[in-house]
């Protein structure tokens, strides 16, 4: 029971979900920024809103925001966040529905981040880039990764959502057990004298993490098939 004067606080996110609701929104307004602290310039991120499935038509829009961690140089951080959106419409045929190009993104991004890679290793060029890129239609949020660059999705009722995967070895059991029964290792520097040192790393190589674009001097062990989760938040 309740007086006439006394509040009850409802969070903003549930009163902007309820709002929504109402009015029944189609697409929502995109609200973006972001901030960064480069050290050694290998690092680079893609923002566009507005892109267009059907070229001309100013109607059927999405946005993308995407993220390229660049390590032993820029070269595949760069050339990734060029060409990476290309090679993933790229994949997809021109003539689907909104619904059915929603549909065909989750493969479509396997093959651009795939095609990606190769087009870069023929350059003989040995940097490597973890990748986080994520596509926005409407309320329908697609998102592919490799690499640790993470994509975090917090609910209107508070709630987070990983939207990415660590492929970090020391925290991915299941990548170690990927690259150890395909004849690679998993271990730490051997520092001399039976100590190891640092976290963990696949060897050839030494990198400490299990998927990416680039790292043609790692081997085969590192791949760029990336892990691809899709949802939709209204």
């Amino acid at each position: 029971m309740s007086t006439k004067n006394e509040h009850h606080s409802v969070p903003l996110g549930v009163l902007l979900k309820r709002e929504m609701e109402n009015e029944k929104t189609e697409k929502p307004d995109i609200i973006y920024g972001q901030a960064n602290q480069s050290k050694k310039g290998e690092d680079f991120t893609l923002l566009k809103t507005e892109c267009q499935r059907v070229l001309g038509d100013g109607v059927t829009t999405f946005s993308v925001f995407a993220l390229f961690d660049g390590h032993n140089g820029s070269a595949a951080a760069i050339y990734s966040k060029e060409n990476l959106l290309n090679n993933i419409l790229g994949a997809i045929p021109s003539d689907l529905s909104r619904d059915e190009w929603i549909a065909a993104l989750p493969r479509a991004l396997v093959s651009g981040f795939v095609k990606t890679d190769k087009d870069f290793q023929e350059k003989a060029q040995t940097s490597g880039t973890t990748v986080t890129f994520a596509i926005v239609d409407g309320w329908v949020i697609t998102v592919a990764s490799v690499g640790d660059s993470r994509c975090i999705l917090e609910s209107a009722e508070g709630v987070v959502y990983y939207l990415s995967a660590d492929h970090r070895l020391e925290c991915n059991e299941e990548e170690r057990e990927r690259i150890t029964a395909s004849g690679g290792e998993v271990g730490r520097l051997n520092a001399g004298g039976g100590a190891e040192i640092g976290p963990l790393r696949c060897w050839p190589g030494g990198l400490c993490l299990s998927r990416s674009i680039g790292d043609m001097d790692i081997g085969e062990f590192i791949v760029p098939v990336p892990y691809v989760k899709q949802v939709k938040v209204c």
